[in-house]
């Protein structure tokens, strides 16, 4: 059964190899999200499309101010806390999801 200390590991090493390098789906129409990290005590959601692990760098939609697509460190979102002081998590029961599914209401 998963752990608290799970959601806190936002890209676990067998995922970070399924998912695909930077620039590899950018021609899908409707490409997949393959995970979802949220903040439990803020507004902000992240469906990650791609990433590379060298650079620690993904890419995908966030749900913020605003909802867009972009690039995202690893680094900086490790390094977020929201209003509670707490971090962001990754959602440990989201499967790979097109993308044109998620942002529907927040949780996918």
């Amino acid at each position: 059964m998963p752990g608290l200390d799970d959601a806190h590991d936002l890209i676990p090493s067998e995922l970070a190899a399924t998912i695909p390098r930077l620039y590899a789906a950018e021609k899908e129409k409707d490409p997949t999200a393959h995970l979802r990290w949220f903040t439990p005590d803020a507004d902000w959601t992240w469906w990650i499309l791609e990433y590379d692990p060298d650079e620690r760098l993904a890419f995908g939609l966030v749900r913020g101010h605003d909802t867009e697509l972009g690039y995202v460190s690893l680094a900086e979102i490790e390094a977020v806390r929201g209003v509670l002081g707490l971090r962001v998590e990754r959602d440990l029961h989201f499967r790979p999801t097109p993308l044109s599914h998620c942002d529907k209401g927040g949780r996918r």
